[in-house]
């Protein structure tokens, strides 16, 4: 019996039956979102991007606007998803365009220190926590901040910036902040996630500082395109140095690629057929269904359950379908050790600061390489695989 596939064709490493018979390794750390690709292959020149060899030549997009490299059609499309998606603020703030979140999120941890009277500023985030925030808070050794761990365990006095991720990476749990002060924090929200083809779209965030990336939403990583929304002006001028000073602004041929298919999103958000976002949803749950199959057909492994929510964008009640499944091994083991001996490659619990009887687990890859690592999963500790 074979774990169920979904319809995928012929990839470049590849058949999926290639492949499960093969010692390729599936390589499941890193969140790289090829898993929408099929979508926009269909959409084919709708969203070409043809750009004159003479356009586009200037630094500046707006010397009038407080982000100067922020292409104004950009700024109109970023204005006009979130208002069709209804998942954040975008009146009375500042647009700051960067080049992946990645690189906004530094930028935000240097406005927000470099403001404080006192340094360095104390970086928290709750565990499990996304390991990337604890290398952008820690590489370049600065003085204006430090990274001090988890949020839930911090006790120290002074001036901090918490971390929060919602819905979480990596274990999909819709976050609040949770160190409780009444004074000299600031809080900083990746939504990166917060998109109804991954979780119900519950409210309309409302937030100071957040975060936002064009790679998560489409699966368009390679553009390097990411978003803050900020209230305060004093905070946006101090990203946008550092952002001018780092790389000199924002490749204007990705921000004009990202504004023509942000725009495709909005207009087609309502149509069912046309949908990327019911595309996505419809994808996301069938994998976490195929997931939980096999992982309930043994008595091995362990995953989060997530609570239906009513989804303002859907008009229904829905699951959460997290681009990350947060796995679980219920011996205390190393499982991306021993994931790793089935060729899978994970990222370890002990880099989101937890145990390493858990991993994280990309499901944003390829038809044919999640196929496999179901494969792969099943055969651990005997696990029986299912039909669909």
């Amino acid at each position: 019996m074979m774990v169920g596939c979904e319809n995928s064709k012929k990839s470049d490493s590849g058949s999926n039956e290639d492949k499960s018979l093969s010692d390729d390794i599936i390589n499941l750390d890193q969140g790289d979102p090829t898993a929408f690709q099929e979508y926009w292959m269909k959409k084919k020149d709708r969203c070409t991007v043809v750009i004159p060899a003479w356009d586009l030549m200037s630094y500046f997009s707006d010397t009038k606007n407080v982000c100067w490299f922020l292409e104004p059609e950009l700024e109109k499309a970023i204005k006009a998803l979130h208002g069709a998606i209804g998942n954040a603020a975008t009146e009375e703030r500042y647009i700051v365009v960067g080049t992946g979140s990645s690189q906004l999120c530094q930028a935000a941890l240097f406005a927000l220190s470099s403001l404080s009277e006192v340094k360095p500023v104390s970086i928290v985030a709750a565990v499990p926590y996304y390991s990337t925030y604890v290398e952008e808070a820690s590489y370049l050794q600065s003085t204006l901040y430090k990274w001090e761990g988890d949020a839930r365990t911090f006790d120290k006095k002074g001036p901090y910036i918490e971390l929060v991720t919602s819905p979480n990476n990596p274990d999909g749990i819709m976050r609040e902040p949770v160190v409780n002060r009444r004074e000299g924090g600031k809080v900083i929200h990746d939504l990166a996630y917060y998109w109804p083809h991954y979780t119900p779209i519950t409210r309309r965030q409302d937030h100071d500082l957040m975060l936002f990336t064009f790679s998560k939403i489409t699966g368009h990583a390679g553009s390097r395109i990411g978003w803050a929304l900020v209230k305060d002006i004093e905070v946006a001028k101090k990203m946008v140095h550092y952002l001018t000073i780092n790389s000199i602004g924002v490749s204007k041929e990705s921000q004009t690629r990202a504004t023509t298919i942000l725009n495709e999103l909005t207009k087609t958000c309502r149509t069912q057929s046309e949908s990327f976002f019911e595309y996505g949803y419809e994808k996301m749950k069938s994998r976490w269904e195929r997931l939980r199959e096999v992982v309930e057909s043994g008595d091995a492994f362990t995953l989060p359950n997530y609570p239906q929510d009513f989804c303002n964008f859907f008009g229904k009640t829905l699951s959460t379908s997290p681009a990350f499944a947060w796995l679980g091994y219920k011996e205390e083991r190393d499982l991306g050790s021993l994931l790793k001996e089935k060729k899978v490659l994970t990222r370890g619990g002990d880099r989101c600061g937890c145990n390493k009887k858990y991993v994280r687990v990309s499901m944003l890859s390829r038809d044919d390489d999640f196929d496999v690592f179901l494969q792969r999963l099943a055969t651990i500790k005997d696990l029986k695989c299912v039909e669909p």
